[in-house]
């Protein structure tokens, strides 16, 4: 086996530690921050049931972001759509055996490579050209949006130019991460730039604005009932502190007696 495949087998391996153990160190904290107040997003869910088909929408639809601005809702929606069925169609990739046929089905899913690139120019033309966006943006998210153009561009020349890499390389190189059975990757430079960059983006997730994947789950403005003229809403740490203070002026009241 080759020396740069010992070290993007260890690459991968790394940077897959890293972001499961970086993704539960944060999905903890989410879960474990306490949400003091009612303050769901009108219009508000009257219902459990309500809030998540709300969510439903949200995720799918991004319907916040389509009321708030419709420029940056098409751009955002093309990648994140784009995204989607890339790495759907990249499952066949990690696939060990044979393909079952439905895999079939997601060849089209190659051209959702212009849609997310497509995002991406029009999410990063927006940090350069609106004002206010560019005032509160950060040379990490110009670098994130950089780094993704060039995953997707990357992947889009393998496909559809005649720079193509050994498909059955890929395939028994990513396979083989899954089962242990490791094998040479191509040596191709665009392939080896498109697979680092992913690596490297599996790495910093879990500490990056990414996050806003499993964080959209734990926003108190969208998980929330709006339920609260019928039912008090008291986190369990304010309830202890509550009943502690309770059993304080009791012991106090009782004293003075």
């Amino acid at each position: 086996m080759s020396i740069i495949s010992i070290i993007f087998i260890a690459l991968f391996y790394i940077s897959l530690i890293v972001f499961l153990v970086g993704m539960a160190r944060k999905i903890y904290q989410f879960w474990i921050t306490p949400a003091p107040l009612k303050i769901p997003t009108a219009p508000t869910p009257l219902t459990q049931i309500g809030v998540i088909m709300l969510m439903i929408r949200e995720v799918v639809l991004f319907e916040s972001l389509f009321k708030s601005n419709k420029w940056i809702w098409l751009f955002g929606w093309l990648f994140h759509i784009g995204l989607l069925l890339v790495l759907i169609r990249h499952i066949r990739y990690f696939w060990i055996g044979d393909l079952p046929g439905i895999f079939l089905l997601t060849q089209p899913f190659k051209y959702a490579a212009f849609t997310m690139v497509i995002g991406l120019v029009g999410l990063m033309l927006r940090r350069i050209f609106v004002e206010r966006i560019r005032y509160i943006s950060a040379p990490s998210d110009y670098l994130m949006l950089i780094m993704l153009l060039i995953i997707g561009i990357s992947g889009a020349v393998m496909t559809f130019t005649s720079n193509h890499t050994d498909i059955i390389m890929v395939k028994e190189f990513a396979s083989g991460l899954v089962n242990f059975n490791w094998a040479n990757l191509p040596i191709e430079v665009h392939f080896l730039v498109h697979i680092f960059l992913v690596f490297v983006l599996m790495a910093i997730f879990p500490i990056s604005k990414l996050l806003h994947v499993p964080g959209i789950f734990f926003s108190p403005t969208l998980n929330q009932v709006d339920n609260a003229r019928s039912k008090r809403h008291i986190s369990s740490w304010a309830l202890k502190q509550e009943q502690e203070h309770a059993t304080q002026l009791e012991q106090a009241l009782g004293k003075d007696e």
